[in-house]
């Protein structure tokens, strides 16, 4: 029985660490995805907030200011994506593609420059904060569940506040209705006088903001520095979080817990020997795909996605 619930604490704590990273980039998703923006590139946005904020992190010693220029950085390629794709009208998936290939490639060109070094250095002492680090002292078998539960790095409880925030924003604010009626009729929005760019570009930036984010919660919290592999897949399984919760911050936020819980069964699973480590591996990747077949194909994506507009003269 105790080996049980050692298992299932262990279990919970591994989904709450690997979920956070998910998450934030999946509701920066649904930012771009509902003003119909197709957003590829949540990948490398993820990316370079990962190196932005272990970066600043360790050269400043603060761990909030690294993983506020995470976002910073985040939103900076998110601006880019809207240059190209809401001004200058290119195609939305090449553009993404093209910035999951540039985020990269900046990041370790200025890892190099500042570390003459791919990864950056260990974040010692500017990790972010675990909350109720001394609260369960684990003497005992619930003692330790609940210190798995509970104590675990301050991104799993702003993952939550954040999913409530952009529910918030979508359904109770006028900056949401307009956001996902510029997603679905932007020839009405602009004849109301809302004004699509506008709208759509500050859609993307947040979208880079939150995928920056998310990027630094594997490098502050998952991890302790940024290595070339900080971030392999999570900003497509994240893309493909937003599919599966119908585009929607709550259906994401279960899709995501779904994968973090996967990729948590890989860690649990890990310490069995009868099992192949390149077949755990598989798990969260596996899970992915198989959603993605049974529920892409009902999921209804908004209107406009992915088609450029031109504000009539």
């Amino acid at each position: 029985m105790d080996s049980i619930i050692n298992s299932l604490g262990t279990l919970i704590y591994a989904t709450l660490i690997y979920t956070p990273p998910l998450l934030f980039a999946a509701m920066g998703s649904c930012f771009s995805e509902n003003s119909g923006v197709v957003n590829i590139g949540i990948e490398g946005m993820m990316t370079i907030g990962a190196f932005a904020g272990a970066a600043v992190a360790y050269i400043s010693g603060n761990a909030w200011l690294g993983f506020l220029c995470a976002g910073l950085a985040g939103a900076l390629f998110g601006l880019l994506h809207a240059v190209a794709t809401v001004s200058l009208n290119a195609d939305q998936t090449i553009a993404g593609t093209a910035i999951n290939f540039l985020a990269p490639g900046v990041a370790f060109l200025m890892a190099q420059a500042l570390f003459n070094s791919s990864d950056t250095p260990a974040l010692i002492g500017s990790k972010l904060p675990m909350l109720f680090n001394n609260v369960f002292d684990g003497s005992t078998v619930w003692s330790r569940f609940f210190k798995n539960v509970f104590n675990t790095y301050v991104t799993s409880y702003l993952m939550f506040v954040l999913v409530i925030v952009v529910w918030f924003v979508f359904y109770k604010t006028r900056f949401g209705l307009r956001l996902r009626a510029v997603g679905e009729h932007p020839r009405a929005c602009d004849t109301l006088g809302i004004h699509v760019q506008k709208m759509r570009y500050m859609a993307v930036i947040i979208s880079g903001f939150l995928s920056g984010l998310g990027g630094a919660c594997v490098t502050m919290a998952t991890m302790n520095q940024f290595r070339p592999v900080s971030i392999v897949g999570q900003g497509f399984i994240a893309i493909a979080a937003v599919i599966f919760g119908k585009f929607r911050p709550q259906g994401a936020m279960v899709a995501c817990l779904l994968f973090g819980f996967c990729t948590g069964l890989k860690v649990v699973l890990g310490s069995n020997n009868f099992i192949s480590a390149q077949i755990i591996s598989m798990v969260p990747y596996a899970v992915t795909v198989v959603v993605l077949i049974l529920f892409v194909g009902k999921s209804r994506v908004p209107a406009a996605n992915g088609k450029p507009y031109v504000k009539s003269r």
